[in-house]
């Protein structure tokens, strides 16, 4: 009869409260229905995250080569300035025979690139300016060599726990140098977005798009990407990125692709 009249109480209380809690030292009751929400990882104020990546694919038997690609990306934040630092670079060497049966060695891609980004941010909630360098050097593009200038103005559409979306637009300069060793430079407008979206607690999509358009040429670049999370430091990413020249000299095409799978360390 008195356990009767505890769980009577017992129920009277929760009956008036609404929800029961659990002591201090226990984990809160929460909702097991309700939706999963993953929070994007952020930079601490005034630090910095740096990830270096690395892919390679050696080749032998009747086909004989080596392909290397590689990546780093620092970035550093403070209260006011956002500030980016990107190189990379793809290497890509065939072995063939010449008709006296003696092996060569042929590069077939060589191209490096570098940029550096500094954003200020104190212009309104996910609003910022942005001033944008970059240099590419590409052995056998349609340009061999493209440096641009941009400034402009970027903001953010979305901003979700697992989601965001990032646009820029603004004015720039370019200077560039064609297969053929004729130099080319002139006014642009770039317009750039990225997508990023925290599919799993354990996978990341990314997707970017650049456009500069000049009164001659029509430069985009596009990178797609997709990240498997190892441990706390290291991932696996599959990528896919295609560059496109609207203007090219006879004997060129127009669009570049390359398809990677890489080691990614971020410290």
């Amino acid at each position: 009869m008195q356990k009767t009249t505890l769980s009577l109480l017992a129920l009277a209380l929760v009956a008036m409260h609404g929800v029961a809690h659990a002591d201090d030292d226990l984990p809160q009751i929460i909702d097991v229905h309700g939706p999963l929400k993953v929070a994007l990882p952020k930079i601490p104020e005034g630090g910095w995250f740096t990830s270096a990546e690395l892919g390679a694919i050696a080749t032998s038997g009747n086909t004989t080569g080596t392909s290397i690609t590689g990546k780093i990306d620092a970035r550093h934040e403070t209260a006011t300035w956002s500030h980016e630092f990107v190189v990379s670079g793809f290497f890509k060497e065939d072995e063939y025979e010449d008709e006296e049966g003696n092996k060569e060695r042929n590069k077939s891609a060589e191209r490096f690139a570098a940029s550096a980004k500094a954003s200020y941010k104190l212009l309104g909630a996910g609003r910022r300016a942005f001033v944008l360098g970059s240099h590419v050097n590409d052995r056998f593009g349609a340009y061999t060599r493209y440096s641009s200038l941009s400034i402009g103005h970027g903001r953010q559409l979305l901003s979700a726990p697992d989601k965001t979306l990032d646009v820029e637009i603004g004015p720039g300069y370019f200077q560039g140098e064609r297969d053929t060793g004729e130099d080319e430079s002139g006014v642009t407008v770039r317009g750039a977005a990225q997508f990023r979206w925290r599919v799993s607690p354990s996978a990341f999509f990314a997707q970017t798009v650049s456009v500069e358009k000049g009164t001659s040429n029509t430069h985009s670049v596009a990178e797609t990407s997709l990240s498997t999370k190892i441990n706390s430091t290291m991932q696996m990413k599959a990528g896919f990125s295609a560059r496109n020249d609207s203007s090219v000299t006879p004997g060129k095409k127009n669009t570049d692709t390359q398809t990677s799978l890489t080691m990614v360390y971020s410290f």
